[in-house]
């Protein structure tokens, strides 16, 4: 390989490079694939890859080497190793680019006048906007098919039923079942390029066999839709891609300049992309003079965790992997630094295991069948393969879920008590599992829980209020609320527990200073002296009321984030929040912006300024960050506790929601057409409903133990599993601070199986076993 200069550069890049990382560094030219483990490094691997192949083929601003990533801080991350691995060569840190698949779809779209979207990129329609517009083709569509509508209601009844009944059941199909049968095709079609003609041809196949015509239905909305974007002057993500690859394979100059522009693409989490993605990255990558597609793909489809609500399948990337292999351009990343041996030995036997109980049933394999390697001793990673603390993997079985908290928080405090700088994560398969963990450790008396972490100093971070857009608004409001109603208990513990968290005061019983507000803030000389931490934080609330008295509003908003000790990307956020409700509200009198406020907090669609760096916040030393199972991809921390691991949340049991049961009682109908569109994607025999459902319900439950994985695998020195004998039914009715009631639980059927290996891995484990 006709390598750079200075070579000792080059030589020193190489030499960090492990198998798989190696062939990256190594292309040159063609497609290649590659499937990478957690914690292989396939980012570092990439990235040298790319460096080495911008110095080889000296590419500049006018041929560039194009990296796509999924997300805008993985992009970032890309980009900044890129650079310095050019710099470190002595190179100009330029030939390349790194853009989100999004970003370049849109660049492309509206890049040439015969696109016709030029004028349509900045009206780019929100996640909210496209849910009302859904509803919107819902409606039209019941107006023009009065009587398909009343079949539906009808549903799998025989009999007559009450006219309450009658609305009920139409109030369901209009809000609901086909708003969701709206984004399930909108989506799938899109993403293979399927028109409504042809998805009433599919229709048309499949209707003898179908109680109902769900697809025929689909085509409709879907045709609805586009009729809405074409009459709005809209855009949304799934068009940017459609409309781009339209673009090049229409116009063939357009598709020269980008090919000319294209020297090769690597793709990032290529297990994520969806048939029409690929599509317009393969031509992007061909050579517009010699046909050679020069495409380099990274990924691992046994993180692949994104199918059953998106148009992705893991089957499209391993398509491509075999596609590679019979080019001999195919590898694997298998070595893996990140997690003590004995978590990667959970994890692997995670894959064996499921794919052995799918296999015995005869079910689709969940996993690709790659087992993920420690580092060799020679590796240059710091720290490779760390020591296990404790046992490595632990699990737990405890009576309720409260108990499971109780035990969790235990376990968590001896953590930090022997490794006060360790990260630790709690991963939970939903959001209000989440609340209900936050909740508990947050008030611990209150559910009878010994150990108080708060109190212990340790911040408890619940990530799904920074899902929810920002925390800012809310963490203000709190302060605001409090110093304009100074003696309310419920003010003075909400702004007090804001100040705990931000590190301003020292933990403390804040239950305490709240029950007697006046003597917290304004002792008299007959109250008792306060100790040094309530001192601090009585001082700091007079700062805070003493600046109430003497600046307007909205200044007083701006002092709250400084004392608050906001970054900067929080200080921004607070800007744009002043901006917000100066233009709802230009008076700066409270009572009048105080509702005004809350409903923005309520609404949970304030949108955050992203300048701070919101991987390091989630995995701080010294800090509980609680967070979904789905949101921790691509994050690890030295501890890592997975708790709720009961059979009904993972893997979960199929059911029908009580407002569409008329329709049928056992079957998702919505999940029956995504399983169809997905086999039709794949060039399968398209099955049918009963089929359909059976394959849906089995991909589900494939797709809930690659959720598993991702979670165990973010684990560095300990994995903390448990499972409750007792839990709710649904998690999303629990009322834990009401009434509620537990229910006998199994855990999930993993749990017992790895409990059996890792006694007879401790029988025969040496002492030198890490």
């Amino acid at each position: 390989m006709n390598l750079l200069s200075p070579p000792t550069h080059a030589s020193y890049l190489l030499g960090t490079l492990r198998p798989g990382q190696r062939e990256i560094s190594e292309w040159q030219g063609g497609m290649l694939a590659v499937s990478a483990v957690p914690g292989a490094g396939k980012s570092h691997g990439m990235a040298v890859g790319a460096a080495i192949a911008i110095a080889r083929e000296k590419l500049h601003q006018q041929r560039q080497l194009v990296v796509v990533t999924y997300s805008r801080s993985a992009a970032a991350n890309i980009k900044v190793r890129i650079r310095q691995y050019l710099r470190e060569m002595g190179l100009p840190r330029n030939g390349f680019s790194v853009q989100t698949l999004h970003s370049l779809a849109l660049k492309i779209a509206t890049s040439h006048p015969t696109a016709g979207l030029a004028w349509r990129s900045e009206n780019l329609m929100s996640e909210h906007e496209q849910r009302r517009l859904w509803v919107t083709c819902v409606k039209e569509w019941a107006r023009s098919h009065p009587d398909l509508l009343e079949q539906l209601i009808q549903g799998g009844d025989t009999s007559p039923f009450s006219d309450v009944e009658h609305e009920g059941r139409k109030s369901a199909l209009l809000t609901d079942i086909l708003v969701k049968l709206a984004q399930t095709v909108i989506s799938s079609a899109r993403s293979m390029a399927l028109t409504p003609h042809e998805l009433r041809q599919l229709s048309q196949q499949l209707r003898p066999t179908e109680p109902y015509p769900f697809l025929e239905i689909g085509a409709d909305l879907l045709e609805l839709y586009q009729h809405h974007l074409a009459q709005r002057e809209r855009i949304d993500y799934d068009e940017m891609i459609l409309a781009a690859v339209q673009l090049l394979e229409s116009d063939r100059q357009c598709r020269q300049e980008w090919q000319q522009r294209v020297y090769a693409v690597f793709e990032d989490e290529a297990q994520d992309s969806t048939p029409l993605q690929s599509r317009l990255l393969r031509l992007l990558a061909e050579d517009n003079i010699t046909g050679q597609v020069n495409f380099v793909r990274v990924g691992d489809p046994n993180q692949a965790i994104n199918s059953t609500f998106t148009a992705a399948d893991p089957l499209f990337f391993n398509e491509f992997c075999d596609e590679c292999a019979q080019q001999q351009a195919f590898y694997k990343m298998t070595q893996a630094g990140r997690s003590t041996p004995l978590v990667i030995m959970a994890a692997n036997f995670l894959v064996c295991w499921v794919n052995h109980e799918h296999s015995r049933q005869g079910q689709e394999l969940p996993f690709r069948n790659q087992a993920i390697q420690t580092v060799s001793p020679t590796d240059p990673q710091p720290g490779a393969n760390p020591p296990r603390w404790g046992e490595g993997v632990e699990i737990a079985r405890p009576a309720t879920i409260f108990e499971t908290v109780r035990e969790l928080a235990a376990r968590i405090s001896q953590v930090l008590a022997d490794h006060p700088e360790a990260s630790i994560a709690v991963l939970v398969r939903t959001n209000r599992q989440g609340e209900f963990l936050a909740d508990l450790l947050r008030s611990p008396a209150s559910f009878r829980i010994d150990t108080d972490l708060a109190a212990q100093g340790v911040p408890i971070l619940d990530v799904s209020g920074i899902e929810r857009q920002s925390q800012v608004p809310k963490e203000l409001l709190d302060i605001l609320y409090f110093l304009h109603h100074p003696y309310s208990p419920e003010a003075v513990k909400a702004a007090l527990t804001v100040l705990q968290e931000r590190k301003r005061i020292p933990p403390q019983n804040l239950d305490r200073l709240a029950a007697q507000p006046e003597v917290f803030l304004y002792p008299g000389p007959l109250d008792p002296p306060a100790e040094e931490p309530v001192l601090k934080a009585r001082h700091l609330c007079q700062r805070l009321l003493k600046a109430r008295l003497e600046l307007s509003l909205f200044p007083l908003i701006t002092y709250c984030a400084q004392e608050l000790g906001y970054e900067a990307a929080e200080l921004a956020t607070t800007d744009r929040l002043i901006c917000h409700l100066a233009q709802q509200e230009p008076t700066q009198l409270w009572e009048r912006i105080h509702p005004r406020w809350q409903e923005l907090v309520a609404a949970d669609r304030f949108n955050a300024v992203e300048i701070e760096d919101l991987h390091s916040r989630l995995v701080r030393s010294g800090q509980v960050t609680i967070m979904t199972m789905h949101r921790a991809k691509g994050l690890d921390w030295d501890a890592v506790f997975v708790p709720f691991l009961e059979a009904r949340t993972l893997p979960g049991e199929s059911w029908v929601a009580a407002n569409a049961k008329f329709l049928s009682p056992e079957v998702d109908f919505t999940d029956v057409v995504r399983s169809q569109l997905r086999a039709y994607g794949h060039r399968q025999p398209v099955p049918n409903w009963q089929a359909a459902y059976q394959k849906a319900k089995e991909a589900k439950v494939a797709e809930e133990y690659r959720l598993l994985y991702v979670a165990m695998t973010r684990a560095k020195r300990l994995l903390w599993l448990a499972a409750a004998h007792q839990a709710p039914f649904n998690w999303q009715n629990f009322n834990w601070r009401g009434s509620y009631q537990l229910q006998d639980s199994s855990p999930c059927p993993f749990l017992p199986a790895l409990e059996q290996k890792l006694k007879k891995y401790a029988k025969t484990a040496t002492p030198g076993d890490r």
